[in-house]
């Protein structure tokens, strides 16, 4: 499955379409991120300890790397609106199936089957979104998509934890089905109905993985983007036992984060449209600059809100990965779309588990940055092993070309 040649603006509304799939990304991504702020509240629902409790988030994640791949294999010949009709709906029973659950097995049952459809809705809309405009604005049009999943991490997220809070945890989770099925009615009447991709198949797309291209940005993606979540899955000890700030700060730095991740996914979307692999190298670079002097801001509220806010701006790594991933997926564009998101969650569970390692080693809690900024330097060696592999093809290319004449 390719990139289809966009379309003329003229001749169609670009914006509404983008907006859909943004829609799409905010939704998912208020289910994924609303379960942290309501944690207390679901466990003592469903009777379970806070640790126990912690498996709705890690089944949603689970459900996501499984299904990145499996869903993307499974629809791969059909169009587009299609695969996006069929995501939007499982996310939709999914969370609809998190509101009733009446027990923590069922919870966790439905948290999975949410998690599902994630990566393979945003990798597919991710395409979509490319599909719609001409090729030197690919970036700027996957970061708009992808804004979804950042306004819902800034506005959405507090929003229904206030909501939880005041009402019941079930509301939260009612907002996601209802935006889910506005989206699937937007989705159903503005995308332009596509013939499936006949010349695309599962075998064809798993064949198209065997070029190593793919799996290097994938490993960019799944270690150097881990350093943000070394810190952020540790932010609360580190406000009140580093920065010695109260609870009541928590809003404000959570905002700070997520007004980083906005700024920088735009950031990101118009660096993917210049030189790419330029851009992937500045942003790891600013990933360890950041990751680094984060210690040295937590002494002030004042730094703490800055240090949030720049960690926040790692996010800018996610669109150019994304075009990279466009860029050398092949015949495998889908599959490698969506695993991207997988290599995501792969970097959540890395940066949390570094974390972890950090505190048990009784390191202060700020350490948790010095250590993270570990992952994107790892980043930058898959980097390099990315960059002699490019050379060696247009080397390759090149000789093959010379033997032609």
């Amino acid at each position: 499955m390719t990139i289809e040649s966009p379309t003329p603006p003229a001749a169609r509304a670009v914006g509404p379409l983008l907006f859909a799939l943004a829609l799409g990304a905010f939704a998912i991504g208020l289910s994924e991120f609303v379960i942290m702020g309501l944690l207390p509240q679901v466990s003592d629902a469903m009777h379970v300890s806070l640790a126990e409790g912690s498996r709705f988030i890690s089944y949603y994640a689970l459900g996501v790397v499984i299904g990145a791949p499996l869903f993307s294999l499974s629809t791969a010949r059909l169009g587009r609106k299609h695969q996006l009709m069929i995501f939007i709906t499982l996310f939709l029973f999914g969370n609809v199936s998190s509101m009733l659950a009446g027990n923590a097995h069922a919870l966790m049952l439905s948290r999975f089957l949410s998690g599902l459809p994630h990566g393979a809705f945003l990798g597919v809309a991710a395409l979509a979104a490319a599909s719609l405009v001409e090729e030197n604005r690919r970036g700027q049009a996957v970061g708009k998509v992808m804004l979804g999943l950042t306004l819902a991490s800034l506005l959405g997220n507090p929003a229904a934890t206030l909501l939880g809070e005041h009402l019941d945890w079930r509301w939260a989770f009612a907002c996601v089905s209802l935006l889910s099925l506005a989206d699937a009615l937007l989705i159903f009447k503005l995308f332009p109905q596509q013939r499936g991709d006949t010349q695309s198949s599962p075998l064809k797309e798993i064949r198209g993985l065997a070029n190593l291209r793919i799996w290097l940005t994938l490993g960019i993606a799944a270690i150097g983007f881990g350093g943000m979540f070394a810190v952020i899955s540790y932010i609360t000890p580190i406000l009140t036992l580093a920065a010695h700030l109260s609870t009541l700060w928590l809003p404000v730095v959570l905002f700070m984060f997520g007004l980083g991740m906005v700024l920088g996914n735009l950031a990101g979307g118009r660096l993917a449209d210049g030189k790419i692999m330029l851009s992937i190298f500045c942003i790891l670079i600013w990933s360890v600059l950041v990751l680094t002097l984060f210690p040295l801001m937590v002494s002030s509220a004042a730094g703490l809100m800055l240090g949030a806010f720049l960690i926040g701006t790692n996010l800018a790594l996610c669109a150019p990965l994304q075009v990279r991933l466009m860029q050398v997926a092949g015949k495998a564009q889908t599959l490698a779309a969506t695993l991207n998101h997988s290599a995501f969650n792969i970097a959540n569970a890395l940066g949390a588990f570094l974390g972890a390692w950090v505190v048990q080693q009784g390191y202060p809690m700020t350490q948790t940055a010095s250590y993270g900024a570990i992952l994107p330097l790892l980043g930058m060696v898959i980097f390099i092993f990315a960059l002699l592999k490019e050379a060696a093809d247009r080397k390759n290319s090149a000789i093959s070309s010379t033997d032609l004449i």
